[in-house]
């Protein structure tokens, strides 16, 4: 089995996995799992940064700033729907 076809592999198996645990949790628990995705986002940026820094092809450069642009965005993301959702239970 070649590298690549082992980590699509592991790819895979893992967005399965992730999509059955996250299923079965209870709406109540989504902020809190909102706050742990967006703290697995920025570790994800600080790995993405150290792939187009070490990369040695200008395809993993650009795969590795990709990354990076996708995680911050997703971050962001987290963090504005999480304002937004902490905002509706505030007292006026």
């Amino acid at each position: 089995m070649t590298e690549a076809l082992f980590l699509l592999f592991v790819f895979t198996l893992a967005a399965f996995l992730g999509f059955e645990l996250i299923s079965k949790v209870p709406p109540t628990l989504h902020t809190p799992l909102m706050s742990g995705s967006n703290a697995i986002s920025g570790i994800t940026i600080v790995g993405a940064l150290v792939v187009a820094g070490e990369a040695q092809t200008p395809f993993l450069t650009g795969l590795g700033v990709g990354a990076i642009l996708l995680a911050t965005l997703n971050v962001v993301g987290g963090f504005l729907v999480t304002d937004r959702m902490l905002k509706m239970f505030r007292r006026r």
